[in-house]
């Protein structure tokens, strides 16, 4: 039988439905009091009172049956749990680092990283700090210094790798301050903060030589970095006819270590870890994990969480799951693009950025345009999405306060959990939103601690 080759239009997941979880669908009226009722802070919502949630994509996906049968196989002993044993392999496999710290989640080994190695007056570059790196880092009296290359900071910008960190700019600092101030250069992959973009691989080579040059140790924040791999495969000459396993071994090659929350690609619900190579540093870290985490064969995680990080971390690197994820982003981008929304371009791995900023120009940085956009999506469509903008980054350490360098609303997609027509319904409500935005006002803070106060703070509508 001879018959034409077939090239479907349609995107299809790469994945069948095997438990189904009900949406509850609100009404505009119970959504206004809702939002009222949580300070206009999405933060402060129930989840019930959403119907598309795209605050993170955080420990939010849809685990495998694989992952669940692993879980049910999990040892949860205290000391030397045989499901330790399985996660510390799994990211020796694909990672290469000598030690597994486990943690509760990310930020546990931030908080055990930047206890150990920062102090008052020191600098620690990255691309761009996402909100609790900024906040461990600050927290111990050091400072976080963004030095994203400055296309990075240009949403309607069109260029394969806008997540770089500005070499000369960090060589400079390092030439001037030496490790004596920089105890450590990061990396962020995808880079979160500016608009989930990716870091090259050429980018993480010559940052790796940079610090070994000025033996400063050299760190990722990899909780995207299936996705970041993936973006190289498909962007950077070279390595077009590599895996995604392979990228990833080489990209982490040229770190001294990472930091990872594996409720991102460990497509998992909680857990994470910090590895690394100096045995100094590993055993300070382990300490502080005693006193802060739980034993260094569990930190923060029960066994079957651990079972199901050790296949999540693979099952990330698939093809066909990055490959669908990414062009189901793409996709909503370019329905945005033909309704004349700005948007962060081209669209990253994780997450739709919108340019608030473009969008309402008439709301003053300081009155969150961001944040006044976030809540109008919720009330127009029952989805809720996060700020990116002057209420996450807009405080300063010394309490003063300033606009944040962009105004981005993140749309941040679970992993495995809506298909394309709620992809769909996502571009109607954007759609409907643009063509009034001219009567969205800004906010006022209320009340906020002083530290992530996003996750907390109240608003009152100023309009």
């Amino acid at each position: 039988m001879k018959l034409n080759e077939f090239y479907p239009k349609t995107l299809i997941e790469p994945f069948r439905i095997h438990s189904v979880e009900p949406l509850r669908f609100t009404t505009r009226a119970e959504r206004q009091k809702a939002l009222k009722k949580a300070g206009y802070n999405p933060f402060l919502l129930s989840s019930q009172q959403v119907i598309i949630d795209l605050l993170t994509d955080s420990g939010t996906g849809a685990m495998s049956s694989n992952q669940w049968a692993g879980m049910l196989a999990s040892d949860e002993s205290y000391a030397g749990a045989a499901s330790f044993y399985r996660f510390e392999a799994a990211v020796k496999d694909i990672m290469g680092f000598n030690h597994v710290i486990p943690t509760h989640q990310g930020r546990g080994a931030e908080h055990i990283l930047f206890s150990c190695i920062a102090k008052k007056g020191d600098i620690i570059p990255n691309n761009n700090h996402f909100d609790t790196t900024r906040a461990h880092i600050e927290n111990n009296g050091a400072q976080a210094l963004d030095l994203v290359v400055k296309e990075g900071r240009v949403p309607s910008l069109v260029l394969p790798f806008k997540g770089n960190i500005d070499l000369d700019r960090l060589e400079m600092l390092l030439a001037e301050q030496g490790r004596n101030r920089v105890p450590a250069i990061l990396l962020t992959v995808t880079n979160n903060s500016g608009g989930g973009q990716p870091v090259s691989m050429d980018n993480i080579r010559q940052t790796g030589a940079i610090a070994k040059k000025y033996h400063v140790p050299f760190f990722l924040d990899a909780c995207r970095y299936a996705e970041n791999c993936y973006f190289i495969k498909t962007r950077e000459k070279g390595y077009e006819t590599s895996s995604i396993i392979e990228i990833a071994r080489e990209m982490f090659s040229y770190a001294d270590g990472c930091t990872m929350s594996a409720k991102k690609d460990g497509l998992a619900n909680i857990g994470g870890f910090l590895a690394l190579n100096d045995d100094t540093l590993a055993r300070r870290c382990r300490n502080m994990e005693i006193l802060v985490e739980g034993f260094p064969t569990y930190g923060g995680m029960a066994g079957y969480d651990m079972e199901a990080v050790a296949k999540g971390l693979y099952e990330a690197l698939d093809e066909e799951y990055l490959s669908y994820r990414i062009r189901s982003i793409a996709s909503l981008g370019e329905k945005l693009a033909l309704a004349k929304i700005p948007i962060v371009k081209p669209t990253g791995g994780h997450a739709l950025y919108v340019n608030a900023a473009e969008m309402l120009p008439h709301i003053e940085p300081l009155q969150y345009p961001a944040w006044s956009l976030t809540n109008a999506l919720y009330l127009l469509g029952g989805i809720r999405a996060v700020e990116i903008g002057s209420v996450m980054f807009g405080m300063q350490p010394d309490g003063t306060e300033k606009p944040a360098a962009q105004e981005l609303v993140r749309l941040a997609f679970p992993r495995r959990v809506y298909t394309q027509s709620h992809i769909d319904y996502i571009a109607e409500v954007l759609t409907c939103l643009n063509e009034q935005k001219e009567v969205l006002r800004g906010y006022r803070i209320v009340s906020q601690e002083p530290v992530l106060r996003h996750f907390t703070a109240r608003f009152a509508y100023l309009g």
